[in-house]
């Protein structure tokens, strides 16, 4: 890959605006690709508009409808429903020797790999939160950074260098251990987007409550348990959640309170904290009338789970009630959340 590399970003929603405009501020070569016309437009009209800790700035720059000339690494930033084909899009445009990192959640290198070559292919786990409350206007909701890898657990040159660009955006570790890494963090995505979608409310009024998080412990217990029929080694969410730990025992199910419990509704409260202010952005996709990537996450473990012969309960309500929400004969409510909670009646709602 060229060392000062012509950059491609495919999607100009929050992640894909703050990593574009990031880039074009510490001077990279940079393209955005949006098929969004009002993106396009207050973008072209009035740069990108970035609000990161509470710090308002404007970084010039234009969103192209469709990428031109050719690219050496591309970033694939769209939503996971539109991710081959902004594959497909891009493959066109890559030099020969082009990279194509993959952002988002759940598992789409595999996916990707069928398009590109899994040559090309790098994962990039987003560690941090972004939003984007209308068009060219961005807002990161949650600090941190990437964790980046290829499937095949190497780490060569052309990895680091990616690495070494997306520091600007955010901190940077390198895995070899990617789909470890992946389904590690797709377990989280599972609880977080399911709470913020159903409910229809930031993550940090949600998780309060005790009756939300069993719900989110019992969603990413069943995706750990998938994970492991997979034969998959689960890392640490960003070198610290440890979701083997996280994931329920039976002792927990039979308990009322016990000190392996509490510290795990401890935990998922101090996670969800962090994220207080996420908004979750299947929730807006559907909003907006886009498909919602709840295939390409709960859905992803139903399936899997399927074939394993893992149970799955839990993430096939999510699914069927995230679904009902998207087609509209279903409402975003706590209400709607309350019915697939899992009860556990004797244990108290709140925790201040």
């Amino acid at each position: 890959m060229n060392p000062q590399p012509r950059i491609l970003v495919m999607g100009a929603g929050g992640i894909g605006g703050i990593v574009a405009s990031t880039l074009m501020e510490v001077g990279s070569a940079v393209t955005a690709v949006s098929t969004n016309a009002a993106i396009r437009a207050a973008v072209d009209s009035a740069g990108f508009r970035v609000i990161d800790e509470g710090e308002e700035r404007t970084v010039r720059g234009w969103v192209s409808p469709a990428p031109e000339g050719k690219y050496d690494l591309c970033i694939l930033a769209t939503q996971p429903p539109n991710v081959e084909d902004a594959a497909r899009t891009a493959l066109p445009h890559l030099a020969e020797d082009g990279q194509v990192v993959v952002l988002q959640n759940g598992l789409c290198e595999d996916r990707i790999a069928d398009v590109v070559g899994a040559h090309r292919v790098i994962g990039g786990i987003v560690a941090w939160g972004a939003s984007m409350p209308e068009p060219g206007r961005y807002e990161r909701t949650a600090a941190g950074g990437f964790s980046i890898g290829r499937l095949s657990g190497e780490l060569d040159a052309d990895v680091r260098r990616v690495g070494e660009l997306l520091e600007a955006v955010g901190p940077v570790s390198l895995t070899r251990n990617l789909r470890g890494a992946r389904w590690s963090k797709l377990a989280l995505n599972c609880a977080v987007s399911a709470l913020g979608t159903i409910a229809g409310e930031r993550l940090g009024s949600v998780v309060r409550q005790r009756r939300y998080r069993r719900l989110a412990l019992e969603i990413m217990s069943e995706a750990v348990a998938v994970a492991k029929a997979e034969g998959i080694t689960l890392e640490k969410v960003a070198g610290t959640l440890d979701l083997e730990w996280v994931a329920l025992t039976d002792t927990d199910r039979a308990a009322s309170a016990s000190m392996a419990l509490t510290a795990k509704h401890a935990l998922l409260l101090a996670v969800g904290l962090r994220y207080r202010r996420m908004r979750s952005s299947m929730l807006a996709a559907i909003e907006r009338g886009r498909t919602p990537a709840i295939d390409f996450l709960n859905g992803e473990v139903v399936t899997r789970g399927a074939k394993q012969g893992v149970p799955t309960p839990v993430n096939a309500r999510v699914v069927e009630t995230v679904w009902g929400i998207a087609k509209g004969t279903v409402k975003s409510s706590r209400e709607t959340l309350d019915r697939i909670c899992v009860a556990d009646e004797r244990s108290p709602t709140t925790i201040a």
